[in-house]
């Protein structure tokens, strides 16, 4: 009897490891890889981030440089480098993406380029943040994401050093220790505009752009794709890793603590200033020791990855993937009871330096020494179709439609549906002259005011976005106000 009992316990847990038996495939061999992701809508088409300055691509196994900013910076002191790109949500029609890189003087740009002709030239390379950060080479952040509702995410270390030294975490005076969102569209003199929603939209910029506060080295987050939320892998220092949740829809002006707190034990700072006015800090949802013999061997910096969505990989769906630089291995848990799910993957991947998503929800992960691979199951290998988007209608009207040679018009144009689309750029066209781009207000409309010297058409456009298809507004004529002739007297 009990032969049979122990025969039954142990079908039972080999049947439990089969259902875990996730395995690494191999898609290539890079130079210090940092980052892979695909284009929108076309996961065959993958990319990844050299830390050296260039990008890769990958298509029916072909690799192919796509993109090349080494000469824009000096690789590679401590941590820096380039650490990771985006893709724009409308890459296959505008062919711009995103970097987030280091330069010459260790200072983070996140810049844009755009492709052409299969590749990206040098020459498209735009500036849209530069953050200094002279003091150390460590602690850059590093992540790049687009948000659910298209605006990009970007994280950034506290400057390196113990202890948070120069206090950059937990002030809004700085972008250092942060998430920031921007929409990467050019406002004014700004490469960028703060979209609606922002939480500190009343401090001067660049300090506007701040979402949340009070991070060491979040140097990979990501989205859940299904849900929305946001999770944050925050690099710890002396006693504990740690991974932050925030819900669908965001947590704006979250403080996660450091150097306040390091998990969920008591930070380095604790009895400084900015600890012991009344803070209230969000605690993380799991966090980690570095000696911790469960784990199989010393871990030292904790590597996000993505809440599972591939239906190649039935075992895994809806539990989040994260690794350790350390560590060596691929663990998992749900991240509704972080605590008592987490376990290890049985994966071998020592010096993990990312884990990357591609637009089938597919994962991947980066190494150091080179290698990417993506992880593979038992389930069904299809890619689930994105939800079509929904239709948008833009309209455009005049205030009059003629006036006063050299005198100014108001047009307003206005979106519809509006759920969503509040921060979005409107562009206003003179016949195919760009004009300008104003950002759709609570009330999703903007105004222009063009100077009228002839008689004019005009129409707006705005962009596609996850939800949403691009729109055109028709066409909107205005004339000149003829001046009436004065009578003669006799």
């Amino acid at each position: 009897m009990r032969v049979a009992v122990a025969t039954a316990v142990l079908l039972v847990l080999a049947g439990s490891a089969l259902a875990r038996a996730a395995t690494l495939q191999q898609v290539g061999v890079f130079t210090q890889p940092m980052y892979v992701t695909s284009a929108p809508n076309d996961p065959d088409r993958l990319f990844v981030a050299e830390r050296g300055g260039k990008v890769k691509q990958v298509q029916g196994g072909v690799v192919s440089t796509f993109a090349d900013i080494s000469e824009k910076f000096s690789c590679c002191t401590g941590e820096r480098g380039l650490q990771s790109i985006a893709m724009a949500p409308d890459f296959a029609a505008s062919g711009r993406f995103y970097l987030f890189y280091n330069g010459t003087e260790g200072e983070l740009h996140i810049a844009e380029m755009r492709a052409s002709g299969g590749s990206a030239p040098i020459s498209s390379l735009r500036d849209l943040l530069e953050i200094p950060h002279p003091e150390k080479s460590n602690h850059n952040g590093g992540q790049l994401q687009f948000g659910p509702e298209g605006n990009l995410f970007i994280s950034t270390g506290d400057g390196g050093g113990s202890n948070d030294p120069f206090h950059h975490a937990q002030s809004v005076d700085s972008l250092l220790g942060k998430i920031l969102r921007i929409h990467p569209e050019p406002a004014s003199l700004l490469g960028y505009t703060v979209p609606a929603g922002n939480p500190y939209a009343d401090l001067p910029e660049p300090f506007d752009t701040i979402w949340n506060i009070g991070l060491r080295n979040p140097y990979r987050f990501s989205f859940d794709r299904e849900k929305g939320a946001l999770l944050i892998a925050d690099v710890g220092q002396d006693e504990r890793e740690e991974i932050n949740y925030a819900p669908p829809g965001g947590a704006p002006k979250a403080n996660y603590g450091w150097a306040c707190r390091e998990g969920l034990l008591i930070g380095p700072n604790a009895a400084q200033p900015e600890c012991m006015e009344g803070q209230t800090f969000v605690d993380p949802i799991f966090d980690y020791p570095h000696d911790d013999p469960g784990a199989g061997s010393s871990r030292c910096a904790v590597v996000g990855g993505y809440v599972v969505r591939d239906p190649n990989l039935p075992e895994l769906v809806g539990r989040y993937l994260y690794g350790d630089y350390c560590g060596g291995n691929v663990r998992s848990f749900h991240p509704a009871d972080p605590v008592a799910t987490d376990r290890s993957e049985g994966l071998d991947a020592p010096f993990i330096t990312s884990f990357g998503e591609d637009a089938c929800g597919r994962i991947y992960v980066a190494q150091e020494a080179g290698r990417v691979s993506r992880l593979t199951g038992s389930g069904p290998i299809v890619c689930p179709k994105a939800a079509p988007r929904a239709r948008s209608f833009i309209g455009i009207k005049a205030q009059n439609g003629r006036v006063k040679r050299r005198m100014r018009a108001q047009i307003t144009a206005y979106v519809s549906p509006c759920a969503g689309r509040r921060g979005e750029p409107v562009k206003l066209f003179r016949g195919r002259k760009h004009l300008g781009t104003r950002h759709l207000d609570r009330a999703c409309s903007v105004r222009f005011r063009p100077r009228i010297t002839r008689k004019a058409t005009f129409r707006a456009t705005i962009g596609e976005d996850a939800n949403y298809e691009a729109a055109t507004s028709r066409k909107l004529q205005i004339k000149i106000l003829r001046a009436k002739k004065a009578h003669r007297r006799s």
